[in-house]
Protein backbone atom coordinates (compact mmCIF):
# COMPACT_ATOMS: atom_id res chain seq x y z
CA UNK A 1 0.00 0.00 0.00
CA UNK A 2 1.35 3.56 -0.72
CA UNK A 3 0.34 6.64 0.69
CA UNK A 4 0.99 9.73 -1.07
CA UNK A 5 -0.20 13.15 0.18
CA UNK A 6 -2.20 13.70 -2.98
CA UNK A 7 -5.09 13.72 -0.70
CA UNK A 8 -3.96 14.94 2.92
CA UNK A 9 -4.52 17.23 4.84
CA UNK A 10 -8.32 17.25 4.91
CA UNK A 11 -9.43 20.94 4.82
CA UNK A 12 -13.39 21.39 5.91
CA UNK A 13 -13.39 25.36 6.29
CA UNK A 14 -17.02 26.03 7.90
CA UNK A 15 -18.94 23.40 6.41
CA UNK A 16 -22.47 23.12 6.89
CA UNK A 17 -24.88 20.15 5.48
CA UNK A 18 -28.63 20.86 5.22
CA UNK A 19 -30.81 17.82 4.89
CA UNK A 20 -34.47 18.57 4.63
CA UNK A 21 -34.19 22.45 6.55
CA UNK A 22 -32.13 20.59 8.89
CA UNK A 23 -29.04 21.17 10.02
CA UNK A 24 -26.92 18.16 10.04
CA UNK A 25 -23.28 19.48 10.68
CA UNK A 26 -22.81 23.34 11.13
CA UNK A 27 -19.74 25.38 10.63
CA UNK A 28 -17.17 22.81 10.77
CA UNK A 29 -13.50 24.05 10.67
CA UNK A 30 -11.40 20.94 10.71
CA UNK A 31 -7.91 19.90 9.40
CA UNK A 32 -6.96 16.51 8.98
CA UNK A 33 -3.51 15.59 8.31
CA UNK A 34 -1.45 11.82 8.15
CA UNK A 35 -0.49 10.15 10.91
CA UNK A 36 -2.19 7.77 13.22
CA UNK A 37 -6.03 7.20 12.82
CA UNK A 38 -8.62 10.11 13.80
CA UNK A 39 -11.41 9.00 15.70
CA UNK A 40 -15.08 10.75 15.96
CA UNK A 41 -16.70 10.24 19.13
CA UNK A 42 -20.34 11.91 20.03
CA UNK A 43 -23.91 10.90 20.92
CA UNK A 44 -25.92 9.45 18.06
CA UNK A 45 -27.24 11.88 15.57
CA UNK A 46 -24.15 14.13 16.16
CA UNK A 47 -23.07 14.20 12.47
CA UNK A 48 -20.72 11.85 12.94
CA UNK A 49 -21.33 9.57 9.82
CA UNK A 50 -22.05 13.04 7.56
CA UNK A 51 -18.85 14.07 8.98
CA UNK A 52 -17.36 11.20 7.17
CA UNK A 53 -19.35 11.00 4.12
CA UNK A 54 -18.80 14.97 3.61
CA UNK A 55 -14.80 14.07 4.48
CA UNK A 56 -15.15 10.78 1.43
CA UNK A 57 -16.90 13.33 -1.03
CA UNK A 58 -19.97 11.39 -0.66
CA UNK A 59 -21.77 14.33 0.67
CA UNK A 60 -21.39 18.42 -1.13
CA UNK A 61 -21.77 20.88 1.49
CA UNK A 62 -25.01 23.24 1.43
CA UNK A 63 -21.89 25.94 2.33
CA UNK A 64 -18.09 26.06 2.78
CA UNK A 65 -16.02 23.83 1.05
CA UNK A 66 -13.87 20.76 1.67
CA UNK A 67 -10.44 20.94 0.44
CA UNK A 68 -8.23 17.50 -0.03
CA UNK A 69 -4.69 18.39 -0.46
CA UNK A 70 -5.75 21.62 -0.93
CA UNK A 71 -7.79 21.27 -4.25
CA UNK A 72 -11.74 21.23 -3.98
CA UNK A 73 -14.00 18.68 -5.90
CA UNK A 74 -11.15 16.00 -6.21
CA UNK A 75 -12.47 12.51 -7.65
CA UNK A 76 -11.79 10.11 -4.72
CA UNK A 77 -9.90 7.28 -6.35
CA UNK A 78 -7.81 7.28 -3.35
CA UNK A 79 -10.27 7.04 -0.92
CA UNK A 80 -12.18 4.15 0.38
CA UNK A 81 -15.46 3.93 2.94
CA UNK A 82 -16.87 0.94 4.98
CA UNK A 83 -20.32 1.20 6.29
CA UNK A 84 -21.70 0.54 9.40
CA UNK A 85 -23.61 -2.81 7.76
CA UNK A 86 -21.61 -3.90 4.70
CA UNK A 87 -23.56 -4.48 1.91
CA UNK A 88 -21.90 -7.37 0.11
CA UNK A 89 -21.94 -8.74 -3.10
CA UNK A 90 -23.96 -12.48 -3.80
CA UNK A 91 -20.76 -14.22 -4.91
CA UNK A 92 -18.15 -15.86 -2.88
CA UNK A 93 -15.94 -13.81 -0.56
CA UNK A 94 -13.14 -13.63 -2.90
CA UNK A 95 -15.61 -13.39 -5.53
CA UNK A 96 -16.18 -9.81 -3.60
CA UNK A 97 -12.23 -8.71 -3.62
CA UNK A 98 -11.72 -9.87 -7.25
CA UNK A 99 -14.55 -7.29 -8.39
CA UNK A 100 -13.34 -4.64 -6.17
CA UNK A 101 -9.70 -5.37 -7.63
CA UNK A 102 -11.27 -4.49 -11.09
CA UNK A 103 -12.93 -1.66 -10.53
CA UNK A 104 -9.94 0.21 -9.38
CA UNK A 105 -8.47 -1.24 -12.44
CA UNK A 106 -5.79 -3.83 -11.50
CA UNK A 107 -4.63 -5.74 -13.90
CA UNK A 108 -6.28 -9.15 -14.14
CA UNK A 109 -3.27 -11.12 -13.92
CA UNK A 110 -2.44 -9.27 -10.52
CA UNK A 111 -5.75 -9.99 -8.59
CA UNK A 112 -5.47 -13.41 -7.88
CA UNK A 113 -2.09 -12.69 -5.60
CA UNK A 114 -3.51 -9.31 -4.51
CA UNK A 115 -6.83 -10.72 -3.62
CA UNK A 116 -4.55 -13.57 -1.23
CA UNK A 117 -2.39 -10.67 -0.01
CA UNK A 118 -5.48 -9.06 1.31
CA UNK A 119 -7.30 -11.76 2.87
CA UNK A 120 -4.27 -12.42 4.85
CA UNK A 121 -4.27 -8.77 5.70
CA UNK A 122 -7.85 -8.95 6.88
CA UNK A 123 -7.75 -12.79 8.51
CA UNK A 124 -9.89 -14.56 6.18
CA UNK A 125 -7.26 -16.64 4.33
CA UNK A 126 -9.35 -19.84 3.86
CA UNK A 127 -12.64 -18.63 3.32
CA UNK A 128 -12.15 -17.43 -0.17
CA UNK A 129 -14.67 -19.90 -1.48
CA UNK A 130 -17.42 -18.95 1.13
CA UNK A 131 -20.16 -17.14 -0.08
CA UNK A 132 -19.79 -13.58 1.49
CA UNK A 133 -23.77 -13.38 3.07
CA UNK A 134 -23.13 -16.66 4.90
CA UNK A 135 -19.88 -15.22 6.72
CA UNK A 136 -20.63 -14.19 10.27
CA UNK A 137 -21.16 -10.54 11.21
CA UNK A 138 -17.24 -10.09 11.87
CA UNK A 139 -15.96 -11.84 8.94
CA UNK A 140 -18.20 -9.76 6.92
CA UNK A 141 -16.92 -6.78 8.01
CA UNK A 142 -13.30 -7.89 7.44
CA UNK A 143 -14.38 -8.74 4.30
CA UNK A 144 -15.79 -4.98 3.60
CA UNK A 145 -12.19 -4.13 4.65
CA UNK A 146 -10.56 -6.13 2.17
CA UNK A 147 -12.77 -4.56 -0.64
CA UNK A 148 -12.10 -1.41 0.82
CA UNK A 149 -8.37 -1.82 1.09
CA UNK A 150 -8.50 -3.31 -2.88
CA UNK A 151 -8.72 0.54 -3.75
CA UNK A 152 -4.66 1.04 -2.72
CA UNK A 153 -6.43 4.16 -0.20
CA UNK A 154 -4.53 7.11 1.02
CA UNK A 155 -7.59 7.26 3.42
CA UNK A 156 -9.62 5.01 4.46
CA UNK A 157 -13.02 6.01 6.36
CA UNK A 158 -14.51 3.85 8.58
CA UNK A 159 -18.26 4.10 10.13
CA UNK A 160 -18.84 2.59 13.36
CA UNK A 161 -16.96 -0.79 11.90
CA UNK A 162 -17.23 -2.71 15.22
CA UNK A 163 -20.86 -1.65 16.23
CA UNK A 164 -22.98 -4.51 17.04
CA UNK A 165 -19.60 -7.14 17.13
CA UNK A 166 -18.49 -9.25 20.02
CA UNK A 167 -15.60 -8.40 21.40
CA UNK A 168 -13.39 -10.95 19.74
CA UNK A 169 -14.48 -9.34 16.51
CA UNK A 170 -13.95 -6.61 17.55
CA UNK A 171 -10.50 -6.68 18.15
CA UNK A 172 -10.05 -8.34 15.18
CA UNK A 173 -11.05 -5.02 13.64
CA UNK A 174 -8.96 -2.74 15.31
CA UNK A 175 -6.16 -5.48 14.69
CA UNK A 176 -6.54 -4.45 11.28
CA UNK A 177 -7.31 -0.99 11.82
CA UNK A 178 -3.62 -0.62 13.71
CA UNK A 179 -2.08 -2.68 10.36
CA UNK A 180 -3.57 -0.71 7.94
CA UNK A 181 -2.45 2.91 9.82
CA UNK A 182 1.09 1.21 10.35
CA UNK A 183 1.55 1.12 6.25
CA UNK A 184 0.75 4.79 6.40
CA UNK A 185 -3.43 4.68 5.45
CA UNK A 186 -4.93 7.34 7.04
CA UNK A 187 -8.11 6.29 9.11
CA UNK A 188 -10.98 8.19 9.85
CA UNK A 189 -13.57 6.45 11.88
CA UNK A 190 -16.57 7.20 14.16
CA UNK A 191 -16.93 4.73 17.18
CA UNK A 192 -19.42 4.74 20.26
CA UNK A 193 -16.92 2.75 22.29
CA UNK A 194 -14.68 5.17 24.37
CA UNK A 195 -12.38 2.39 24.93
CA UNK A 196 -11.73 1.67 21.68
CA UNK A 197 -11.32 5.37 20.64
CA UNK A 198 -8.78 5.49 23.27
CA UNK A 199 -6.93 2.31 22.06
CA UNK A 200 -6.25 3.38 18.34
CA UNK A 201 -6.40 7.20 18.01
CA UNK A 202 -4.23 9.58 17.27
CA UNK A 203 -6.36 12.34 17.59
CA UNK A 204 -10.26 12.78 18.71
CA UNK A 205 -12.92 14.77 17.46
CA UNK A 206 -15.80 15.32 19.63
CA UNK A 207 -19.16 15.95 17.66
CA UNK A 208 -22.55 17.29 19.29
CA UNK A 209 -25.56 18.35 17.65
CA UNK A 210 -23.87 19.25 14.73
CA UNK A 211 -20.93 20.86 15.93
CA UNK A 212 -17.03 20.33 17.09
CA UNK A 213 -17.49 20.78 20.43
CA UNK A 214 -13.83 19.39 21.83
CA UNK A 215 -10.61 18.08 19.43
CA UNK A 216 -7.25 17.03 20.38
CA UNK A 217 -4.37 14.17 21.39
CA UNK A 218 -5.79 10.98 22.32
CA UNK A 219 -4.26 11.84 25.51
CA UNK A 220 -5.01 15.04 26.35
CA UNK A 221 -8.11 14.75 25.41
CA UNK A 222 -9.52 12.14 27.71
CA UNK A 223 -7.26 12.96 30.03
CA UNK A 224 -8.29 16.73 30.24
CA UNK A 225 -11.35 17.67 29.07
CA UNK A 226 -12.45 21.05 28.50
CA UNK A 227 -15.97 21.46 27.97
CA UNK A 228 -19.22 20.36 30.22
CA UNK A 229 -20.74 18.70 27.38
CA UNK A 230 -17.40 16.38 27.08
CA UNK A 231 -16.75 15.99 30.66
CA UNK A 232 -20.50 14.57 31.01
CA UNK A 233 -20.30 12.50 28.02
CA UNK A 234 -16.86 10.85 28.81
CA UNK A 235 -18.83 10.16 32.65
CA UNK A 236 -21.88 8.60 30.22
CA UNK A 237 -23.93 11.72 31.10
CA UNK A 238 -26.82 12.47 28.98
CA UNK A 239 -26.47 15.32 26.38
CA UNK A 240 -29.76 17.06 25.09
Amino acid sequence: MRAPSSDLPIEFSSVTVTAKAVTVLDRISLTITGGAPTVLIGPDGSGKTTFLRTAMGLLAPSEGSVRWGGRENVPPERRAFTFQRPVLLRRSAAGNVRYSLAAAGIARGDRSRRTTELFALVGLSGLEDRPARRLSGGEQQRLALARALARDPVLLFLDEPTASLDPAATKSIEDIVKAVAARGVKVVMSTHDLGQARRLAGDVVFLHQGRIVETGTAGEFFAAPRTAELKTFLNGGLLI
